[in-house]
């Protein structure tokens, strides 16, 4: 018997989400038992790991993917949905990359910020992935600072053709968009996205099964091999190949010594409402994905089924005990105030990889061991662009990955006991520095 002929060891649980509640892919993959052997094993199996499984086997790599708990486990299947042309480091990019791209540095950002778009549009078309896939988004503003953001966005978006997506709205606008007296004004995004991302992330690896890769869950990677011929070692089987990715693992427990303080896990919290009715069309007419402009945030969206998703908030511990529906009660019923006493049926947290710089760290680890990973807070469009990057790496293609690579990042060298409340004041300083805004 093969190892994926095997049957599932211990089946991980899902996290008690609207997500889970609605996923449509209940595809159990097998425990790695045995010995593999393939050209790419990928650790992870969030979407940095399915998207570029992806790109890979659409290149025709025999790949598997390895998972400590289940496909879409972590940040991938709990996120807020939100596909956006939003890039958190872009101006840390911006500087750093120019003396590798020189002039070119704007429109390879440019391009950044809607090729994540372009990748799961095309994929949801070409593998039938049923996720709820929608267009429109709004990127309200609370204040006059936040206009002024807006305007030069929008600014450029005209000077770069994408005119028809992006138009400016008044306060008048908005309430014609939201019923909601929050917001001074908005930018509204056609070009912009908002799906189930669990369903998305399933169909993803579905995808990646279907032209002929492993997938394996339950499977605690507990040591990388280096050397010409990599590996991937767990309890209860290896895989050997030719080389090696690290998927984006935020907590670090495997390199950690090159890795640890790279990145630190950021818990943000989200609610799901029960299923509005017509209220549903009444706070939100057109269906759009909404996020405000302030660098702690609260976005939100409607569901398929017509729930109000709403998330906001973020703690660096690492660890998440808190009443994450008694702390965003107060948010749901100040921006819609007509859902006042709103019955709130599912709450969950969500670890998102924050670095430092806002920047995503693409790297190798040795010559055959890549990683890459943290996107602080934007995963789901970044992490499909960062899929097509590696890959284009892994089969000989470096310039992406080499512009990436070359930035530099703050490490972080205290670890979880002293970093992480550092990062909490970090937090508080973006806080203050909102208000100054």
């Amino acid at each position: 018997m093969t190892a994926a002929m095997r049957p599932v060891i211990c089946a991980a649980q899902r996290n008690a989400s609207y997500y889970t509640a609605s996923l449509n892919d209940t595809t159990q993959y097998p425990t790695l038992q045995g010995q593999v052997s393939v050209d790419v094993v990928i650790i992870g199996g969030g979407f940095t790991g399915v998207a570029s499984a992806v790109e890979l086997a659409e290149r025709g790599l025999k790949v598997a993917i390895v998972d400590t708990h289940r496909i879409g486990w972590g940040a991938s299947g709990r996120n807020g949905g939100q596909v956006t042309g939003s890039l958190s480091g872009d101006e840390a990019m911006r500087a750093q990359m120019r003396k590798r791209l020189g002039d070119e540095v704007d429109d390879f950002i440019w391009h950044l910020r809607w090729r994540g778009h372009e990748i799961i549009e095309q994929r949801v078309n070409r593998y039938a992935i049923a996720c709820d896939l929608k267009h429109g988004h709004l990127h309200a503003a609370m204040k006059p600072s936040h206009l002024t953001e807006l305007r030069a966005f929008h600014a450029e978006a005209q000077r770069r053709g994408m005119g028809e997506h992006v138009s400016l709205l008044d306060q008048t606008a908005v309430r014609q968009h939201l019923n909601s007296t929050l917001y001074l004004g908005a930018l509204k995004n056609t070009r912009n996205l908002h799906l189930h991302p669990l369903n998305l992330c399933l169909g993803e690896a579905r995808a990646a099964h279907s032209l002929g890769a492993l997938i394996f869950e339950n499977s605690e990677v507990l040591q990388i091999v280096h050397g010409e011929r990599p590996a991937v070692l767990t309890a209860h089987g290896r895989i050997d190949a030719r080389q090696v990715l690290l998927a984006g693992d935020v907590y670090h427990r495997l390199e950690p010594r090159q890795l640890k303080g790279k990145i630190f896990p950021a818990m943000g919290g989200i609610v799901t409402t029960a299923p509005l009715g017509e209220l549903a069309q009444q706070i939100n007419p057109q269906d759009l994905a909404v996020y405000d402009c302030r660098f702690v945030l609260d976005y939100y969206r409607l569901t398929g089924d017509g729930r109000l998703l709403f998330g906001g908030g973020a703690h660096y511990s690492g660890r998440d005990s808190r009443d994450i529906a008694a702390e965003l009660r107060p948010c749901i019923e100040r921006t819609f105030p007509a859902l006042k006493g709103v019955a709130i049926e599912f709450q969950w947290s969500c670890a998102m990889g924050i670095v430092m710089n806002r920047i995503p760290q693409l790297g190798k680890l040795s010559d055959n061991v890549w990683y890459c990973q943290g996107y602080s807070g934007h995963g789901i469009a970044t992490s499909h662009i960062m899929g097509e990057i590696m890959a284009e790496a892994l089969t000989g293609t470096l310039s992406a990955f080499d512009t990436f690579a070359g930035c530099k990042h703050i490490k972080v060298p205290l670890g979880d006991v002293f970093g992480n409340p550092m990062l909490a004041v970090g937090m508080w300083y973006y806080q203050m520095l909102e208000k100054l805004r």
